[in-house]
This record gives structure tokens, C-alpha cells and sequence, in this order.
């Protein structure tokens, strides 16, 4: 078997690249694969109304994703959504519906599995055993609305004739009819309170309503911020991947040159030794260098010559009519000769 440094690394890194990539595609489409792959059961339910779901909609059975709707369409005066599912038994029996899935207004579709026989996929699931959600908004609207209705100060009168009447009663239904009036008054004295709250809740929903192209956008740009870091991800752990290979390689190059860089090493520690034990005379040296350096330069920095001093042509100092020749003798004077 021929090691990894006699490979075509080129060849060898275009298919472990090309191999690496199917197998991620294989792994984001793994339900769609023919032999692996389960790709569930298409069915048709019909609506009341679309109640705001499209093709990107979730499929759940009680509580778990089991597949996702296909196609969101106008049926006549109803509304055809067709769904796959996949891992349950949907029976002639099971019924479908439209879930509200956050506060912002987010919807999923519900099956809800019953029945002996199995559903015929090409008969649509009918009206019957379908069913649409009531909006939040609907309900602050009615509850609003009914509130409004209610006479609170003749509700609070009625329940006191009522704790009056049942006076001689015993005690016990004389405590729960007081009750049921201070809860009546308590209702009353809060009315305007509980109008507000619904008034309030309604603006809510009304501003929910109107800024649903933002909360969408909003969504869809965490998404793409959690796509771009999954993305980051997988870089850095690619990177981490790739320097787990390269201390392999540093591992095995040290293995397979360990009997030609031990004696490298050992010599390189006896120099070390060596420079360690005479680093004293190293620093004479460089001490003693200094001077002969600058006389060097003295001698061949003042132009394209040598300036030389000669000792010797003149007689040793001597005193000649009172007068000192050569003074200095065989020296050169301080700073180099002339």
C-alpha cells in the first residue's frame, strides 16, 4: 500500500471534495431518497377558510413534525390544502386543523389520527372533519363587545336583591351569596378598568395585525442570522478538522525523521554546551573587537585609501638643542596616525 506522500494530492483532495459534497446533499434531502428516503403520504383536506397558512406551513401529530403542506389553493367557496405526512397512520377518520403555533400568528396544520381504515389519499379529507382557528383578535373583538353589553350596576343590584331574599337562609348559603355580591360589586367598581383592558388588548392585536410584514421580515432575518452562524460553524469546524490533520502530518514527518534529528539535536545541544561554557571569553572578545573596529574604521573611512601609521623612521625621542624630537616614540597618537 503506497503511503500518503506518494498520492496525487490534487486528485485525492477534488474527490474527497466532490464525496463530501453529495454527502450533504444526500443528508439535506434524505426523505426524498429512494431506498432511505420517506417521503410520507400526500393528502387533500378542505377548509372553511385559509386562516393565513401557505406551502411553508409545518405538519404536526401531536405535537411532532410529520411532514410539511404542499400547495395552499381556492376550491369553489372552499380552500384546498394538500400536506404530506410521513411515520402515521392517517385513518378514514382523522380530522385536520388549522393550530395557532405563537401569539405573533403563526400557524400549523393538525392531524389528528382516527379511524379503522386507512384514508384513501385520492378522496379530499371534507369540511366535516376539518377545522379553522378563532383568532385572537376575534375574541378581544367579542369579548370587548359583550363586556360593553353588560349592565355592570344592574348585575350588582341584582345579586344584592338576591343576598337579601336568601337572608333567613342558612349560613352557609348566606356567606356564598354575600360572596357572589361583593364579587358583583368588585366587577362594577372595575368595569371601566376591564373596558380599557379589552380596548387596550384590541389595540394590540390591531397593531400586530398591521405590522405583520415586519414581524415577518424580522423572522426571516433571524433566520438568516442563525443560517449565516450554522454557516460559521461548520467553517470553524472544518478548520479544526484540518488542523487535526496537519499535527497528524507534523506527528508522522517527526516519526519518520526521529533518527536523523536526534543526532541533529544532540549536536545542537553540544554547541549550546559549548557557547554556555566559554561565554566569558566570548565577551572579551567582543570587548577587545571594539577598539581593533575602530582603528579599522579610522583607517578606511576618510575616502578610497589606507591611512597607515609607520613606527621607526624617525630615532627614538631625543633632545636636540633643547628641543624634544618625536616625543611620543613608536606610538601611534590618540585617535590614529597620520
Amino acid at each position: 500500500m503506497r503511503s500518503f506522500r506518494e498520492r496525487d494530492l490534487t486528485l485525492l483532495g477534488v474527490v474527497s471534495t466532490v464525496l463530501a459534497g453529495l454527502a450533504v446533499l444526500a443528508a439535506l434531502n434524505s426523505d426524498e431518497l429512494p431506498l432511505i428516503g420517506s417521503g410520507g403520504v400526500t393528502y387533500v383536506a378542505e377548509f372553511a377558510e385559509a386562516a393565513g397558512i401557505d406551502d411553508t406551513v409545518e405538519v404536526r401529530a401531536t405535537g411532532v413534525k410529520v411532514g410539511e403542506v404542499e400547495e395552499v389553493a381556492l376550491a369553489g367557496d372552499r380552500i384546498r390544502v394538500e400536506f404530506t405526512v410521513a411515520g402515521v397512520p392517517v385513518g378514514d377518520r382523522s380530522t385536520v386543523s388549522i393550530e395557532i403555533k405563537t401569539l405573533l400568528g403563526q400557524k400549523y396544520l393538525a392531524v389528528h389520527p382516527a379511524g379503522d381504515r386507512p384514508q384513501d389519499p385520492g378522496t379530499p379529507i371534507p369540511r366535516e372533519r376539518t377545522r379553522v382557528p378563532y383568532d385572537l383578535g376575534t375574541v378581544g373583538n367579542d369579548l370587548a363587545a359583550t363586556v360593553g353589553e353588560i349592565d355592570a350596576d344592574g348585575l350588582a343590584r341584582s345579586f344584592r336583591v338576591l343576598a337579601e331574599t336568601f337572608a333567613g337562609s342558612p349560613r352557609h348559603v348566606r356567606d356564598a351569596l354575600d360572596g357572589v355580591s361583593a364579587l358583583s360589586e368588585a366587577i362594577a367598581a372595575r368595569d371601566g378598568e376591564l373596558a380599557r383592558l379589552l380596548r387596550n388588548t384590541n389595540q394590540v392585536s390591531g397593531v400586530l395585525a398591521g405590522r405583520d410584514e415586519q414581524v415577518t421580515a424580522l423572522l426571516r432575518d433571524g433566520e438568516a442570522l442563525l443560517a449565516e452562524i450554522q454557516h460559521r460553524k461548520d467553517a470553524i469546524g472544518r478548520l479544526l478538522a484540518a488542523t487535526v490533520r496537519l499535527a497528524d502530518e507534523v506527528r508522522g514527518t517527526v516519526a519518520d525523521n526521529t533518527e536523523q534529528l536526534g543526532p541533529v539535536l544532540a549536536e545542537l545541544g553540544r554547541v549550546t554546551d559549548l557557547l554556555q561554557r566559554n561565554q566569558d571569553h566570548l565577551e572579551r572578545g567582543l570587548a577587545n573587537l571594539a577598539p581593533f573596529a575602530r582603528l579599522a574604521n579610522n583607517a578606511l573611512g576618510n575616502g578610497r585609501w589606507f591611512e597607515v601609521y609607520l613606527c621607526g623612521l624617525l630615532p627614538p625621542t631625543v633632545e636636540v638643542g633643547g628641543l624634544t624630537v618625536n616625543p611620543q616614540g613608536c606610538r601611534p597618537p590618540y585617535g590614529g596616525g597620520q
